[in-house]
């Protein structure tokens, strides 16, 4: 473990070039600045390889972030880099259909349940905005209820505080309910409701048969199912949540891990929402059978299949939360544990030992330290060895350590050597920020 914080002269370099030039200094809120403690924590990465990955300035650190998702394999994982290679060699995008379009929506539907047609697009927002309007073609209505973050698009964004520039008509078609909330759901869920869009599961587990319960309301209202499945996509089980809780969504949406790293997004349903799809709903992109992407899909989805990834993440995703919080007890920190699924779990803080964002900061700056780049959550991919997460939970000693004396001495914010993390714009709980009146049906 290395016990010196990283010198970030050259990803200080960088940030300055991109300071007025890029809004907001990122392309991904999520990998910007603001959610690392500033001075201390690297802005740019040089290379990656496995879990590891460098920064501009050369220093190495074990990757709990990966891409924010899409590396379900690893950096330069190299069945998936091979396939990209190779497809290189005789072209990207064409000016006529591939067949790495039939074969890779061969293989999504012979994992993924009641894929009886697929789509692809490049982003996650993409697909989850056309899930909503075949949903509106398909059932002639025009309200959303959604539970989750499903990308920055109008009809979701307009429910956040970041809804200047969508007119109120589009910010008035779309609603949100608590998830585990089926009785709030149900007073929302009216004569007008296209669709009910959700992520099956972010951080609480479903409690009370909920996703079958969600699927049985909107079945007895007229209202189709979407499961956004980006972060339980071929992570959860191979199928997703339709596998893991066998519960079926009319349409569900895809990215992130099918392609370890490589830009697509699947939407795939049932025959008879999707073969809208054939002409009366336009969803059509240039980009959308480029190549590359699709041959890393194949190379991607084939080895989550084989190797049984989703078993291996929850494996080694389970001894970084349950170390986490075996080492929060040893210490006596009652204010701090890991919540989640095996597979992807959250770090919490509780306000009631001080400000949660400082005391995360405190956590990562110290894991800086021991060489781990971390923003709060465990995303773990099959590159993750035991001796990473041996090393990480050494690093989680040192700094819920150093945490413990912060606290004690009610110094955090005084140890923190930079401005601290700031508040994440995804939300993990309390979805329901623009519910119906009461009785609103």
């Amino acid at each position: 473990m290395t016990h010196t914080y990283p010198v970030i002269t050259e990803s200080d370099r960088w940030y300055a070039r991109a300071l007025g030039l890029i809004p907001a200094g990122t392309q991904t809120l999520a990998k910007g600045p603001g959610q690392y403690v500033a001075g201390v924590a690297p802005k740019y990465a040089a290379r990656g390889q496995g879990s590891h990955v460098w920064d501009v300035d050369g220093n190495e650190y074990i990757d709990l972030q990966m891409a924010i998702g899409p590396l379900s394999l690893g950096y330069c994982y190299e069945p998936v880099d091979r396939a990209v290679r190779e497809q290189l060699g005789s072209g990207i995008t064409f000016s006529l259909m591939h067949p790495l379009e039939v074969e890779v929506a061969e293989l999504v539907r012979s994992v993924v349940p009641n894929a009886e047609m697929v789509r692809f697009s490049k982003t996650g927002c993409d697909v989850t905005s056309a899930a909503v309007r075949l949903a509106r073609a398909y059932t002639g209505r025009t309200k959303v209820l959604c539970c989750g973050y499903h990308g920055w698009h109008d009809w979701y964004i307009g429910v956040t505080d970041r809804h200047l520039g969508i007119p109120e008509p589009v910010r008035e078609l779309t609603y949100t309910f608590d998830y585990n909330d089926l009785d709030g759901l149900e007073r929302s869920l009216d004569s007008d409701t296209a669709c009910v869009i959700l992520e099956p599961i972010v951080f609480a587990a479903p409690e009370n048969d909920f996703l079958a319960r969600v699927r049985k309301l909107c079945d007895e209202r007229g209202a189709l199912l979407v499961f956004d499945e980006m972060w339980t996509g071929f992570r959860l089980a191979l199928g997703g949540a339709q596998e893991k809780f066998d519960v079926r969504a009319d349409l569900a949406c895809f990215s992130k891990a099918c392609a370890n790293g490589m830009p697509l997004s699947l939407l795939t349903g049932s025959r008879r929402v999707m073969q809208l799809l054939e002409r009366d709903v336009f969803f059509f992109t240039t980009f959308g059978g480029e190549a590359l992407s699709l041959a890393a899909a194949r190379a991607t989805i084939t080895e989550l299949r084989d190797k049984n990834v989703p078993a291996y993440l929850a494996a080694q995703g389970k001894k970084l939360r349950d170390g986490y919080n075996a080492l929060a007890t040893e210490l006596g920190l009652a204010y701090t544990r890991a919540i989640g699924p095996d597979c992807r779990s959250l770090v919490t803080f509780d306000a009631g030992a001080g400000n949660p964002l400082e005391l995360k900061s405190l956590v990562q700056q110290e894991l800086l330290r021991a060489g781990v780049l971390w923003g709060g959550f465990h995303n773990v991919s099959f590159s993750h060895s035991d001796a990473d997460v041996a090393a990480v939970l050494d690093g989680y000693r040192h700094a819920l350590s150093a945490l413990k004396s912060a606290v004690n001495d009610g110094e955090v914010r005084a140890r923190l050597r930079g401005e601290p993390v700031e508040p994440v714009f995804r939300k993990v709980s309390s979805f329901n920020s623009k519910p119906l009146p009461s009785g609103g049906r």
